[in-house]
């Protein structure tokens, strides 16, 4: 038996829990395609996010739907279903209960020993029945789905390498609701950022700077851990068919918050070189970062970054910040507490009343009643 403090449970450790991504949650029961594993030994996986736009829709309502990693379940944005879709809905429905009602005996028990009898061979073909597939191992550099490729690498479809599960330091490695809700507003007022210089804070797997990279000039992205740039240098490869009609560009480069100064060291991967920094300094009017509030010292790191940084721009400049408020149940409080949230609030207040005779700032709050063009869960803690 061991001896557990009230201070000790109230402030856990994190280096052995598991923190899941929200792709996975989203669909647990749909097949990933496991491509690789890392340098650290975790599974990458690779998912397809399609992005089907609507002529008939204006240019800032057009809709972007996600699809699952193989591509082929498709979702509906919002509540809208077309007519197609509900009578298949419907007729599914209808199938199901005739079925099961069909497979019980007299004592009400139900016995699968075949399909249900009033369902025609053409109804069955319109269910949606769940498959099973293989889990299939592959070399880094090596594709054996030439033909998912191929049909993937089109105009419409975001490829995204990202791990599943991952320790607390290395979440930026995964997908997260508020990486979608930016990506959600940049392409609701895509306008707003077309030929912008865009700078982002912890980018992670890249997903937000990729749909940036569709409509702005140019976009650093920006993190830290040298595995983690190497997958965001990945993704942004696996997307350079949606950047190109623009001639948008993403580069993939370090940035420590926890230092003052950019790497700029030649010889180390993802540093910066003087000619870079120049034109970030010179060009740069928006700042992003999505789901980076979740530790205190990360988050005063951060505000330090974008104080630092927004103080050397020679423009005036955007920053859009999207996070979830996580709710946590505390024994020092005794109560569900959203502590990460608080600190964000509270730092976010202090740059907003800081006494600079140079610099500005002022926060203001974004409603959360533009299209959803990705579909995720938005939920209310968003």
């Amino acid at each position: 038996m061991v001896d557990v403090t009230e201070e000790e449970m109230d402030n856990p450790t994190f280096k052995r829990d598991t923190v899941l991504s929200d792709v996975h949650l989203h669909c647990p029961n749909k097949r990933h395609l496991m491509v690789r594993l890392n340098a650290v030994g975790q599974p990458v996986f690779l998912s397809y996010f399609k992005l089907i736009w609507n002529t008939e829709d204006s240019a800032s309502e057009k809709h972007v739907r996600e699809a699952t990693t193989e591509g082929e379940h498709q979702y509906r944005s919002g509540d809208e279903m077309c007519d197609k879709d509900r009578n298949n809905l419907k007729k599914e429905r209808e199938l199901n209960s005739e079925g099961v009602e069909a497979l019980l005996d007299d004592d009400g028990d139900l016995e699968v020993v075949r399909r249900p009898r009033s369902a025609s061979d053409l109804e069955a073909e319109d269910l949606l029945r769940d498959r099973v597939y293989p889990v299939i191992l592959m070399k880094a550099k090596e594709d054996a789905f030439e033909d998912e490729e191929q049909e993937c690498t089109c105009s419409d479809v975001v490829k995204i390498e990202h791990t599943m599960a991952t320790p607390l330091e290395d979440v930026g490695k995964q997908v997260w609701r508020a990486a979608f809700l930016l990506a959600d507003y940049i392409l609701f007022i895509r306008d707003t950022f077309r030929c912008c210089s865009v700078l982002e804070l912890g980018g992670g797997t890249g997903i937000t700077s990729i749909i940036m990279g569709t409509v702005a000039k140019r976009v650093y992205c920006t993190d830290v851990g040298e595995d983690l740039l190497a997958m965001c240098e990945q993704n942004v490869a696996l997307n350079k068919h949606l950047m190109e009609p623009g001639r948008g560009e993403v580069k993939v480069k370090e940035l420590n918050w926890l230092k003052d100064e950019f790497c700029t060291d030649p010889e180390a991967p993802y540093s910066w070189s003087d000619e870079e920094i120049a034109d970030l300094h010179d060009h740069c009017t928006v700042i992003m970062a999505a789901d980076v509030f979740y530790d205190d010292d990360l988050t005063d790191a951060l505000f330090r970054t974008l104080y630092r940084i927004t103080h050397n721009l020679r423009n005036s400049c955007t920053v859009y910040l999207a996070l979830e408020k996580r709710l946590n149940f505390t024994l020092r409080h005794m109560d569900v507490t959203c502590e990460a949230y608080s600190h964000f609030r509270n730092t976010l207040h202090d740059l907003e009343n800081l006494q600079d005779r140079k610099m500005k700032y002022t926060v203001e709050p974004i409603k959360l009643d533009f299209c959803q063009f990705l579909i995720y869960e938005r939920i209310e803690q968003l």
